[in-house]
């Protein structure tokens, strides 16, 4: 499942350059994930970088877009491919 950002961001800026896929983004209030290109650092990293290193712990999963560990394996394939 892809993750989201809450409105508890404070935009700290530190998730963005951590994202290996280009997934955040400046939203008009708060950060955003487009959660097409979030595949959860599957394919780059053991953890979603941006959970690591979130200062208000405001990245959760989104419950909208629940995907399994090889549709997040598919959706950095294909996203790597490119």
């Amino acid at each position: 499942m892809a993750l989201m950002i809450t409105d508890e961001c404070i935009n700290c800026d530190v998730c963005e350059p951590e994202c290996p896929n280009g997934a955040i983004s400046a939203g008009e209030e708060i950060y955003i994930i487009d959660p097409n290109l979030c595949t959860e650092c599957v394919g780059h990293y053991a953890e979603p970088q941006c959970q690591l290193v979130c200062p208000v712990d405001c990245i959760p999963l989104d419950p909208e877009r629940r995907e399994t560990q090889e549709e997040l394996m598919a959706k950095y394939q294909l996203i790597t491919a490119a």
